[in-house]
This record gives C-alpha cells, structure tokens and sequence, in this order.
C-alpha cells in the first residue's frame, strides 16, 4: 500500500484534532477557573470525584465501546441492505439504550440519595465511617444533578460514531465545546463575586445545573445533525422484531465497553482511592488528570476514531496489509507527537500547575501535593494515547473479548499497584500505578498483534520512539537551566510568568522540530506534506 492511505488516515484525524484542540483549551481555561473559585481541598474533592462518574459513563459508551462497536455494524448494513435498514437498526439501539441509561441514572441517584439521607444505608455508613465525612456527603448531594447528564451525553456519543461512518468527523468533535461554555460562563461569575466557604456549596448545584444543560442542548443538536444527513432513526416493531443489531452489539459493546475503558475505569479507580487519602488527594489527580487529557483529547482519540473506521472497511476486505500499515503508520506519529508532551511535563510541570492553578482558593500547598502526580501522569503520556490506536486493529475485527481479556488483567494490575504504592506516595503512588498498567496493557495488546501474524513495523515505531524521546530530552534539558532567567525578565504583573511559559513553549517545540528535521523524522515530513495538501 502507498502512503496516500497514511496521509489520508492523518488528514482527517488532524481535522478531528483541530475541533477538540479548541475544546481542550477551553478545558484548561475551566480547570483555571475551577481551580480558583474550587481550590484544591474538600469542595473540590467532592465535585472532581460527582463529576468523574457520569464522565466515566460518557467514556466508556460515549467515547468509548458503544460508539466504536456501532462503526463496523452500521457500515455493514448500509453497504448490504440501504440505509432505510440502518434508519431503523439505528431506532432499535437508541430506543433499548436510552432505557439502559435511564434505569442507570436512577439506580445511580437512587443510591447517592440514601447514602446522603441514610435512609436505606445506615448501616453501610456506620461500617465505613468515611462515608459521613464532609467531601462524601457533598459528593452524594451533587450526584442526583448530574447523572442525567450520562444521559444525554452517552446517546451524543452513539450519534456522533454514526455520523463517523458518513465521514463527518469535524463537527461531532465542536459539540464537547458546550459544555465548557456553559461551566466557564458560571464559574467566571463565581471568581468575579469571590465565592468561599459555604457559599462554594450552593454555588456546586448550580454548576451541575449548567452540565445538565449542556448536554440537553448538545444532545439536541446533534439529533438535528443526525436528521440532515437522512440517518434518524425510525422506531418499527417490525424491526424489534426481525433486526438481530441488539445481539451483535451486545456481543461487542459488553466485553469492549470493559476492555476499551480500562484507562477511564482505572482513572475512575484511582479518584475512589484516593479520596481516602485526605482532601487534597482527589483535586491532585483530577486537575492534573485534565491537563495531561489535552494531548490524549487533540490527536490519540481523534486518531483512533479515525482508525477504526478506516480499519473496519480494510478488514471487511480481508486487506491485512493495509491495516498493519494504516497501524504502523499511526503509531510513529502519536509517539512523534506525545513524546515530547511527556518530556515537557516532566520538566516544567511546576510553572505549569502554577499558572494554570495557583491563585484564589487554591494555595501552594495544593500545588505541591500535585507534584508527583503531574510527574508520573506526564510519563504515562505516550502510553495512554498508544492504547488507543493499539485498540483500533482489535476493534475493527470485532475482537472485543481479546481487548476484555487484556483490560481486566491492566485493571486488576492497577487496583494491586495502587493498595501497595499509594500509602508509601500517597496520591503519586496512584498515579504510578494508573501508568504502569496502562503501559501493561500496551504491551499485551502488541505481543497478540505479533502473535496474529499482523506486522505493525516494531523496530520503526521503536526507532521513531527513541528518536524522539532522545530530541525531546534534549531539548527539556536546554531550556530547564534556561527557564529561571526567562521568568526573570519576563513575568509581569497582570499576566505573571505566561509570557515567559508561552516563549519557553515556542522554544522547546522549534528546538523539537529543528532536531526532528536534523535526524530526517519521517513523520515531520509526512506532517508537513499534509499540510500543504491542504
């Protein structure tokens, strides 16, 4: 196979990128602002951890199993029976999962309401006195307002992989952007008035408010979308009747919701642990955790969609070649790209938590209790992007129960790590052990491709790897001894040392690329080639 494929493959990941790098920038501002007006203490421990299950859901389905098991199926039935039939396949799934995320919704709420009201579980609280500390109960007053937000954001998710197989991938990707809009906008007008103590409490119900909006609105519109491309689905006993889709997405969905979210599972583990920890524990791993997001929102997701849809018509042609170069290919250029994010973290994590975090409510001591945190998180970069292209090959064959397989093994890895490392680290012991488990599933996902007889150019990707990590260190090695003087004369009173960030920025990504076009980087000139293709 030519490279046009590989081009082709870069071309609309990067477009995919684009959108989500706004919306991730957009979350960095949030996690600004949140961190001001929320500080880095209980207020914040309740609503990271409030936040962080329905947001699991929304990965998991959203991003994750649902949507990429319904790729393959839908590009199936439109290519043998029409897209009447995929109108109505599509009415079946919406119909049973909208009832499978509203019974999850109230059980869920159902749940929070009695641990809050110990109606049902007081004898569950008097076994697990933490349950009545402070950050819990906040945390079970918030859940009831934002569960429903799983809801809709879930059923956005499904849409948006539909829309994926019509190739539209760009405008799918804008939607997260309502969301941050809507927090931004409310938690801006909290900073402006100076909220604290008490007062963060009430203000919490309204943001979790503001998220139920956004994903009505959002959910909204892309139904809208969904109307214009002719692919709203129509509701047919007849089609409950003989349409077998219910069973063949169950047979996918089930193990690759599992095996696909071991990452957002083990995030999810990580917060549940760590509120034990003291309050500090749980506002570390979540703002630390939304910042290292921005490369795995801006090109690994955007990638593996891409992948997957891209792979399930190679696959359906039997073209093996085409699927190992397509993986080949992709692999390079997430280690070109996240490499040196890793290495940028790593280096330079403290001017970064400091200006993204310091100020209002959230004090130096919040910062320092991040420090290892942002340190293992940053080196567990290229790993948990990696995985998400590893997955694409697996889930393009429908292999879904191999991806479970190796999931459960990564999950079960991280809950052990994280009982033996977080007491002597405490919150960077869980992080440490959230990146070791993620690398583990990495490389059980390689050594079955390399069993399968699928090549996926080990010794290039590897070589790539190195090139890069040895450019990138560098690099941070250069500016590190560099950056004190820089902040020196470049940190103002309104804006503080972001110019002197921001240069420190430009400076190691020209250093990174100028290394990169010494060594003869491939992937800097397959980058480039796209670019002016466009």
């Amino acid at each position: 196979m030519s490279g046009h494929g590989g081009h082709g493959i870069l071309k609309s990941s990067l477009g995919v990128s684009a959108a989500t790098l706004l919306s991730r920038v957009l979350g960095l501002v949030r996690v600004m602002l949140e961190a001001r007006v929320l500080g880095g203490d209980t207020v914040a421990s309740a609503w990271g951890l409030a936040f962080a299950i329905p947001n699991t859901f929304r990965r998991m389905l959203g991003e994750g199993a649902l949507g990429t098991a319904l790729i393959p199926l839908v590009s199936e039935t439109e290519a043998k029976k029409g897209p009447e039939q995929v109108r109505r396949e599509l009415g079946v799934v919406f119909s049973v999962l909208s009832l499978i995320l509203a019974a999850v919704v109230v059980l869920v709420t159902g749940i929070a309401l009695g641990l809050y009201r110990a109606t049902f579980f007081e004898s569950v609280r008097h076994a697990m006195p933490i349950l009545s500390s402070e950050r819990f109960q906040l945390m079970f007053l918030l859940l009831p307002l934002l569960m429903p937000y799983a809801f809709f954001i879930c059923l956005v998710g499904a849409i948006g992989a539909v829309l994926n197989t019509r190739r539209i991938f760009v405008i799918p990707a804008l939607g997260a952007l309502l969301l941050n809009f809507f927090l931004i906008g409310g938690l801006y007008a909290a900073f402006r008035r100076g909220l604290a103590g008490s007062e963060l409490i009430g203000f919490l119900e309204f943001l979790a408010i503001l998220v139920l909006i956004s994903g009505a609105v959002q959910l909204l519109l892309m139904l809208l979308l969904l109307w214009k491309v002719g692919r709203f689905p129509i509701l047919s006993r007849r089609a409950f009747r003989e349409s077998d889709i219910l069973k063949r997405l169950w047979q996918l969905v089930l193990p690759g919701m599992i095996g696909g979210a071991a990452l957002q599972i083990s995030f999810l583990v990580d917060r549940m642990l760590a509120i034990c920890l003291g309050p500090k524990a749980v506002p570390a791993l979540t703002y630390v955790d939304r910042i290292i997001d921005l490369p795995i929102g801006i090109y690994a997701i955007a990638l593996g969609s891409v992948l997957t849809a891209t792979m399930s018509r190679a696959a359906a042609r039997g073209n093996l070649d085409e699927l190992s170069h397509d993986l080949a290919f992709s692999l390079r250029h997430v280690y070109f790209f996240c490499i040196p994010m890793a290495v940028g973290v790593i280096f330079f994590w403290e001017p970064m938590l400091r200006i993204l975090c310091l100020g209002g409510n959230y004090t130096r001591d919040d910062l320092m209790a991040a420090q290892m945190v942002a340190i293992f998180y940053g080196a567990g970069i290229p790993a948990f992007c990696s995985v998400k292209v590893l997955l694409a090959p697996f889930y393009a064959r429908k292999m879904m129960s191999t991806t479970l397989r190796y999931s459960l093994i990564a999950i079960g890895c991280n809950i052990v790590l994280n009982l033996i490392l977080m007491w002597p680290l405490q919150q960077g012991g869980i992080a440490l052990a959230t990146v070791l488990a993620s690398m583990l599933n990495n490389g059980l996902l390689l050594r079955h491709l390399r069993r399968e007889g699928i090549p996926f150019g080990g010794r290039e990707v590897a070589a790539a790897a190195a090139r890069s990590l040895g450019i990138a260190v560098a690099a941070g090695l250069a500016l590190y001894w560099v950056y004190p003087l820089i902040r020196s004369r470049l940190t103002f009173r309104h804006v503080g040392e972001f110019p002197a960030f921001a240069l420190l920025g430009t400076l190691f990504t020209l250093l990174y690329l100028a290394g990169s076009r010494l060594l003869r980087a491939r992937e800097l000139s397959e980058l480039t080639d796209v670019i002016r293709r466009r």
